[in-house]
C-alpha cells in the first residue's frame, strides 16, 4: 500500500506557509483544517481505546485486586468474637502470609456479599483510571497553549478579535484533535461500562461537547475552544481521582478533601469562568464577528449558527447547574452524618438485582 494512504493516519495533516505576522508560536509549522484530519482523528480513538484497555486490565484492575483483596484478608484475620479465634483462621490454616503478601484470593470465610463489593470497587476503580492520567496531561497541555495564545480570561473580546484564526499552529491542532475524540471515545466507553443514574445527561453533555469542539475546530473558532476545554479539564482532574480513593478505602479525609477540592474548582471554572465566555459569546461575538457564512473566506458563522452555538453551550452551563446540584447535597449529607463524600452517580441501574443473585 502507497504510504501517500497511511501518512494522514499518524501525523497532522494540510500543512501550508506560515503567516508573515504571527501573534502565537511563531516558530511552529502551520496547517489548515481539511477532510484529511478525520485519518489523525480515527487513530486518536484507536489509541485511546488500546491505552485505556491496557492500563485498565494490566495495571489498575491487578492493583486494586491486590489492594483490596489484602485489605479484606486483614480484616477477616482480626477477632470477631469473644473465644479468642479468629475468623480467618476457623479453619487452623491461613491464606494470608506473614510477610504480607496475598495470594490473590479472598479469605474463604469472605461472604459473597463481600466478594462481589471487592470485585465491584475492583472495576469501579479501573474505569477511573483512564481519566485520572488523561485529565491531568491534557490539561497541562492546555494551559501551555493559552498560555502562548494572545487571549486572556478576564478579556474575553480577544476570543473573537481576528476571526477567522487561520491557519493553527501545529501545537493548537496537536491538541484540539485528541480532545474531541477522547469525548467521542467516552461515549462509547458510557455505553459499554455499567450504567450509572445520570446515563442520558452524560451522554447529551458528551454529544454537545463533542459538536462543539468540532465546530470550534472546522468553522475557525480554535481559541475559544481551547480556553473552554482547559477550564474543563481543571476540576475533572480531582474527581476520578478522589472516587479511586474511595475504592481503594484509603483513609476517608484522603477522598472527602479531593473532592472538596473538586466541588469549590467545578464552581469557579464552571459557574463562573465558564459563564465569562457563554455571556461574550451572546454579546461581544456578534458584536466584533461579521454573521456571513463565507467559506472562501474562513468564515462559517451565520446568524443561525451563532444561534446553535450559544444553544450548545448554554445547555452545557445547564447540565453543569443540574451536576453541581447533586455534588453539593453530596457535600451537605457527608458535613452533617460525617459518613463521607460519595458520587451519586455510581449506582447502575442493576446493581441491586445482581447483589441479590450473588447472595
Amino acid at each position: 500500500m502507497n504510504s501517500q494512504y497511511l501518512t494522514p493516519f499518524f501525523t497532522l495533516s494540510h500543512a501550508t506557509d506560515t503567516p508573515q505576522h504571527t501573534d502565537s508560536f511563531h516558530d511552529s509549522t502551520y496547517y489548515k483544517t481539511g477532510p484529511k484530519d478525520v485519518c489523525l482523528l480515527i487513530s486518536f480513538m484507536i489509541v485511546m481505546a488500546v491505552l485505556r484497555d491496557v492500563l485498565r486490565l494490566g495495571v489498575f484492575e491487578p492493583f486494586a485486586r491486590w489492594k483490596l483483596t489484602r485489605d479484606l484478608e486483614a480484616k477477616r484475620s482480626k477477632p470477631m468474637n469473644g473465644n479468642g479465634h479468629t475468623n480467618g483462621h476457623a479453619n487452623g490454616h491461613s491464606n494470608g502470609h506473614a510477610n504480607g503478601h496475598s495470594n490473590g484470593h479472598a479469605n474463604g470465610n469472605a461472604t459473597k456479599k463481600e466478594l462481589h463489593l471487592l470485585r465491584r470497587s475492583v472495576l469501579r476503580f479501573a474505569e477511573q483510571g483512564w481519566p485520572a492520567i488523561y485529565y491531568p496531561v491534557q490539561w497541562c497541555f492546555g494551559l501551555y497553549i493559552n498560555y502562548h495564545l494572545p487571549t486572556r480570561m478576564f478579556e474575553p473580546t480577544s476570543l473573537w478579535i481576528g476571526y477567522p484564526h487561520i491557519p493553527i499552529a501545529a501545537p493548537i491542532k496537536s491538541t484540539t484533535l485528541p480532545r474531541r475524540q477522547f469525548y467521542t471515545h467516552q461515549m462509547l466507553v458510557l455505553n459499554a461500562e455499567a450504567r450509572r443514574k445520570d446515563h442520558w445527561q452524560m451522554m447529551a453533555h458528551h454529544v454537545i461537547t463533542v459538536f462543539l469542539m468540532g465546530a470550534s475546530y472546522f468553522f475557525n473558532f480554535t481559541r475559544v475552544g481551547c480556553l473552554i476545554m482547559v477550564l474543563m479539564d481543571w476540576c475533572d482532574i480531582f474527581f476520578p481521582i478522589a472516587k479511586m480513593t474511595r475504592y481503594l478505602n484509603l483513609p476517608q479525609i484522603v477522598s472527602d478533601s479531593l473532592f472538596a477540592h473538586f466541588i469549590v474548582s467545578w464552581f469557579i471554572t464552571r459557574h463562573v469562568l465558564f459563564m465569562i465566555v457563554i455571556v461574550s459569546t451572546y454579546i461581544d461575538l456578534p458584536r466584533l464577528v461579521t454573521l456571513e457564512w463565507a467559506p472562501h473566506l474562513g468564515r462559517f458563522l451565520s446568524r443561525e449558527y451563532w444561534i446553535i452555538f450559544c444553544a450548545c453551550l448554554t445547555a452545557l452551563e445547564a447540565l453543569q447547574v443540574l451536576w453541581f446540584a447533586m455534588a453539593c447535597r453530596v457535600a451537605w449529607r457527608a458535613i452533617t452524618t460525617g459518613a463521607g463524600a460519595d458520587d451519586v452517580r455510581s449506582d447502575d441501574e442493576g446493581e441491586d438485582f445482581d447483589e441479590k443473585k450473588e447472595q
